[in-house]
């Protein structure tokens, strides 16, 4: 075989690599993309076990985490869950360092969204590392989110002004 010959089989099987590492690639982003919204992290019910509160082992409140959270119970259909949605994604970056936000899909995750009575969206449960968690029905404004999150979870005292 000559040098010619040689090189351009190398050339097409580099090239055939190369399209399938692209196509994986690609396959690996439209799956892991939906995954985080920012900072905002998906959950599943078995993480919910493992990250926040074992319902199944523990009848009592057990926070497991390390760091208050926030959870965003939604539907991808709910026009209030929509417009929560870049809010959450703003705070997540605001207080990316002291709270870890996370979104449920109630359709996916029935079990989670039956533990916790989830009957209309958007619901947001805001749970302190200390405590007993708060569970808010509807779409709030953003700065009473924020207010929400200084007070019950981070223990900020509210300006008397």
């Amino acid at each position: 075989m000559d040098m010619c010959k040689k090189s351009s089989t190398f050339a097409a099987v580099n090239y055939i690599i190369m399209r399938r590492l692209f196509i994986i690639a690609v396959l690996l982003t439209g799956f892991l993309l939906p995954m985080v919204a920012e900072d905002v992290v998906y959950i599943t019910t078995e993480q919910f076990r493992q990250r926040v509160f074992d319902y199944k082992n523990n009848k009592e409140w057990k926070f497991e985490g390390t760091k208050p959270c926030v959870i965003d119970f939604y539907t991808t259909w709910c026009g209030p869950c929509k417009r929560l949605a870049p809010i959450m994604e703003e705070l997540s970056q605001k207080y990316c360092d002291q709270v870890v936000f996370y979104k449920a899909d109630t359709e996916r995750e029935r079990e989670l969204a039956y533990v916790f009575g989830i009957n209309s969206i958007p619901q947001v449960l805001y749970i302190p590392v200390e405590g007993k968690p708060m569970l808010l029905k509807g779409l709030y404004p953003k700065q009473d989110i924020i207010n929400i999150i200084d007070e019950f979870l981070l223990g900020k005292k509210k300006d008397a002004n």
